[in-house]
C-alpha cells in the first residue's frame, strides 16, 4: 500500500477528523499545511487571523510530534505543492476535510479533478459542519432565507453522527524528516518550525500582548474553553449571554473556525453535560442547552446562505440595498474613529476597544457597534466588515457576512432597518453597573453608574468630581444619535421609493 497525504487546511485537530483517518489506513500518512493566502481571492486571512494560525500550526506540530510523525509546513501555489509531494514519496491518494468559501470551493473541485486526471484516488470529508449546506432544502427544493424555518428542518434531519476517535498509531513515511526539513535529536518535534516562522504569520510590531493572555489556540486550547463553559456557564446561557461583562458565552467561535474543534463534537459534549444534571431546574438547563445549541445553527445557517449566494460577502442580499445613500467620509475620518474607539459612545467605544486589545467582541456589543456603524454613522456595512476580517481571531467569511448584513438589513433573515440599536439603551439594560464601560474605558471608571452610559449627559460638577473633561479625558459624541437615526430612517425610505 502506498502513502497517503492528508492535506491539512482549516481543520487543526487529531479527534473528529475523517480526512486524517481516512489517510491514515495507508502505508504512511504524510500530513501537510500548505499556506496560499492568495487562493483565497479577495478575503486572505486578516492579521488576528495570522497570530491565530501560527500558534495553532505549532501546536498542531506538537500533536503529530507525539505520534512521530512530522507535520510538513509548505507555501506557494496548492495543486503544485500536492503533485511535488506526490513525486517525492509515490503517495497514490489525497484526502482533505472541505471548507464552503466560493473561492476555495472553486480551487478545490480543480485540484480534485486534475489529480484525479493525474491517476491519484482523492477524497474530501466534512468535519466542519453538521449539515452540509446542499443538504437542508425547503420542500420546494430551493435554499433557506430565514434561520428559524432553516434549524427547525436541521432539528428534523437525522442526529449528528457521533465524532471520530482520534487516530490511535499514525505511521509515519520513509523521508519524512527530509520532507520537513527536520534535524536533531528529535525529528518530529522540530520538523517544520522554520518553516512555520518563514509564513511570517506573526506580527513585526508585537501587539498581541492581549491575545496571548486570553486565548489558547490548538485543540487542547479547544476543549479547556469548552470543559470551562459546560458545567460553569450552559445551565445559565439564556439569559447570561446577553451581558458583555460576564463570563457567559463559550468563545469557542476562534477553535471552531481553525477546526481545533468540530461541531460534532461539542453537539455531542452538551447532551452530555445535559444527561449528567446539576443543580439548575432541569426546564431551565434544557433552554440555555437549546439556546447554546442554536447558535451552532446560525453557524451553520451562515455557511448554508454564503453556499447558495457567493457574492454574499461583497453585495446585499436584498438587491434595493445596493442603492443605499451612504454618507460621504473623507479621509475615513468617520471610520477611523469608530474603529480606535473613539465615537463618545461608550459602549460602542468600549467594545471596539475590546476587540482590538483581545482579538473579540461580545456578540451583543458586535450588534450594537454594527448598527452605530450603519445607522447613525451611515457608512457602508462592507467597511465594518473589512475591519472585524482583520482584526477578529474569529474572523469567518460566512458568519462575518451574515452577521453584517443582519445588522444592516439587507441579508438573510436580516433586522429590520428600522431597528437601530440605542447604544445608551442597551448599556443601561445590559450592563446596568458600568462594569464592561468602565473596564475598557478606564477614564469612565469614577463617573457615578448612572452617568457612566452617557457621560455627556452628566452635570459639571458630577463631571469634575470624577476627573473628566469631555473632549480631553473622553470624546464628545461624534453624533447626536436621535438625529443620526431620523437621518437613517430618511435614507431607508430613500430607497423603499425607488423599489
Amino acid at each position: 500500500m502506498a502513502p497517503a497525504i492528508y492535506w491539512i487546511r482549516r481543520d487543526l485537530r487529531l479527534a473528529d477528523n475523517p480526512a486524517l483517518l481516512a489517510a491514515a489506513q495507508a502505508k504512511a500518512i504524510i500530513p501537510v499545511y500548505i499556506h496560499a493566502p492568495h487562493e483565497a481571492g479577495d478575503w486572505a486571512p486578516g492579521a488576528a487571523s495570522n497570530w491565530w494560525l501560527h500558534h495553532s500550526l505549532a501546536a498542531l506540530a506538537s500533536a503529530y510530534a507525539r505520534y512521530g510523525v512530522p507535520l510538513i509546513i509548505r507555501s506557494g501555489d496548492s495543486l503544485a505543492t500536492l503533485r511535488a509531494l506526490v513525486a517525492e514519496t509515490g503517495a497514490e491518494a489525497v484526502h482533505w476535510n472541505r471548507l464552503y468559501e466560493p473561492a476555495t470551493i472553486e480551487r478545490d473541485r480543480h485540484i480534485k479533478q486534475t489529480l484525479r486526471d493525474d491517476g491519484l484516488s482523492v477524497e474530501s470529508h466534512n468535519a466542519a459542519l453538521l449539515h452540509e449546506p446542499w443538504t437542508i432544502r425547503t420542500g420546494t427544493g430551493g435554499d433557506y432565507k430565514a434561520f428559524t424555518p432553516f434549524w427547525r428542518a436541521c432539528r428534523r434531519a437525522a442526529e449528528p453522527e457521533p465524532p471520530l476517535p482520534a487516530p490511535q498509531t499514525l505511521a509515519r513515511c520513509d523521508n519524512a524528516d527530509a520532507m520537513a526539513g527536520a534535524m536533531g535529536r528529535d525529528p518530529a518535534a522540530t520538523a517544520g518550525a522554520a518553516a512555520l516562522e518563514s509564513l511570517g504569520l506573526l506580527p513585526t510590531i508585537d501587539w498581541a500582548g492581549g491575545l496571548r493572555s486570553r486565548w489558547q489556540p490548538g485543540e487542547a486550547g479547544a476543549w479547556a474553553r469548552l470543559e470551562a463553559f459546560l458545567p460553569a456557564t450552559l445551565a445559565a446561557y439564556e439569559p447570561g449571554r446577553d451581558y458583555p461583562a460576564r463570563p457567559g458565552t463559550s468563545r469557542l467561535s476562534p477553535h471552531l473556525h481553525f477546526g481545533e474543534i468540530g461541531p460534532r463534537q461539542v453537539w455531542q459534549a452538551v447532551q452530555a453535560q445535559l444527561a449528567r444534571g446539576g443543580d439548575s431546574d432541569p426546564a431551565a438547563r434544557t433552554e440555555s442547552a437549546e439556546t447554546f445549541l442554536s447558535e451552532i445553527g446560525w453557524r451553520e445557517f451562515a455557511h448554508h446562505v454564503l453556499f447558495h449566494h457567493p457574492g454574499f460577502p461583497d453585495h446585499p442580499l436584498n438587491a434595493r440595498f445596493a442603492d443605499f445613500p451612504w454618507q460621504a467620509d473623507p479621509g475615513d475620518a468617520m471610520l477611523k474613529t469608530w474603529q480606535r474607539g473613539e465615537t463618545g459612545i461608550p459602549l460602542v467605544d468600549a467594545g471596539m476597544r475590546e476587540l482590538y486589545a483581545t482579538g473579540w467582541m461580545h456578540n451583543r456589543v458586535r450588534m450594537v457597534v454594527g448598527s452605530f456603524l450603519v445607522k447613525n454613522l451611515r457608512l457602508p456595512w462592507q467597511a465594518g466588515e473589512a475591519w472585524f476580517w482583520d482584526t477578529l481571531v474569529d474572523a469567518d467569511l460566512a458568519s462575518n457576512s451574515l452577521g453584517w448584513q443582519w445588522v444592516a438589513g439587507s441579508g438573510a433573515d436580516a433586522a429590520p432597518y428600522f431597528r437601530v440599536f440605542n447604544p445608551v439603551r442597551q448599556s443601561e439594560r445590559f450592563d446596568a453597573e458600568g462594569d464592561y464601560i468602565a473596564h475598557w474605558i478606564p477614564a469612565l471608571a469614577d463617573l457615578p453608574v448612572k452617568h457612566r452610559h452617557a457621560p455627556w449627559e452628566a452635570p459639571a460638577p458630577v463631571l469634575e468630581s470624577a476627573g473628566v473633561t469631555l473632549g480631553v479625558d473622553y470624546p464628545h459624541p461624534m453624533v447626536d444619535l436621535k438625529e443620526s437615526r431620523q437621518a437613517a430612517l430618511a435614507a431607508f425610505e430613500q430607497i423603499k421609493k425607488a423599489g
